[in-house]
């Protein structure tokens, strides 16, 4: 049983189809409403079938009718239960950024009503609304952007775009296993991974579930910033690897690896190449030529992706 298997009701568990999982990329839990797959193919729905329950596209659940699975208020707190091993409070940190991690490295977006103390989320309750979205390792999918992110016996620094869910998290992945790793030609390089939502190395009880690469050490749960410059105190980081960098502190501290002699693998969320000078702290990084590759993913129909690469000069090389 996969670790998603087990996040589901018992009663949709036992019925499911075992191929539901091929090519899934998010699954939408809404009080009330379908139970939603999404795929790269389109978005399907449960739907009861004599003794089983099957998925089926938009046009055929239009039609379904009352045999189409509507989530309840039961389901949602059973799921709560499984995703968070009977601790809810446990992940209380989590809970307040919006979303839970668990193991395989699969994040758990949560929605409902939210506590507010001083103007900031403390706490979330009447949950009804939960997002799963599916990680995914695909070992070999950077090899091609390799040539041009290498530098010497090292890397230039750089940035992963995507918008959500296309695919950024997955290259970064695999490039600090390569890098990592090394190759004939190439010696492995000391790459140190700042895991703020474990959906990078997906460790669980410490251990990576992903493979990171033999000289990569991960630190996870911990903020960004806070996270790189315990790095760069403690581990002789080659290599710096951060996800979804976002706030002003995230690129104070890129800034002070950058500067102590690190490299920086980052991703952030952009769709097209012009949204870097619309964020006032990339438009910095642009003049300054900070990072000097900027690697562009983007998703096609059929759910394949597009890889541009332009340099610090914001022209394409491939």
């Amino acid at each position: 049983m996969c670790e998603i298997d087990r996040l589901f009701p018992l009663h949709i568990r036992q019925k499911l189809s075992p191929d539901y999982m091929d090519g899934l990329e998010e699954i939408r839990i809404r009080i009330g409403q379908p139970l939603e797959f999404s795929y790269a193919k389109g978005r399907w729905y449960l739907m009861l079938r004599g003794e089983r329950y099957s998925l089926c596209g938009e046009e055929q659940a239009a039609a379904a009718g009352e045999l189409l699975y509507r989530v309840t208020g039961e389901d949602i707190a059973e799921m709560l239960n499984y995703i968070s091993n009977y601790s809810l409070y446990a992940y209380r940190e989590e809970m307040k950024q919006g979303y839970i991690t668990v193991e395989g490295g699969h994040r758990i977006g949560i929605a409902g009503q939210t506590a507010v103390e001083q103007g900031k989320v403390s706490g979330m309750h009447h949950i009804s609304f939960l997002n799963i979205r599916v990680a995914h390792e695909r070992r070999g999918c950077a090899q091609k952007l390799l040539p041009y992110i290498r530098y010497r016996n090292s890397i230039y620094n750089t940035l992963f775009l995507s918008e959500p869910g296309a695919g950024k998290t997955t290259y970064l992945r695999d490039c600090v296993r390569i890098l990592s790793d090394g190759e004939a030609d190439w010696p492995g390089l000391k790459v140190c991974v700042v895991d703020e939502r474990s959906e990078i190395a997906a460790c669980h009880m410490g251990v990576p579930q992903n493979d990171v690469g033999s000289r990569t050490d991960v630190l996870d749960g911990c903020t960004k910033a806070e996270g790189m410059l315990m790095l760069l105190r403690s581990m002789s980081p080659q290599v710096i690897a951060v996800d979804e960098l976002g706030g002003e502190r995230d690129f104070w501290a890129v800034e002070q690896a950058v500067f102590s002699g690190s490299r920086v693998l980052g991703t952030v969320h952009a769709g097209e190449m012009a949204e870097l000078s619309q964020k006032p702290f990339l438009r910095n990084w642009l003049k300054r030529q900070v990072f000097r590759r900027f690697v562009l993913i983007e998703r096609k129909a059929g759910g394949k992706r597009g890889i541009h690469i332009f340099d610090e000069h914001m022209e394409r090389l491939c």
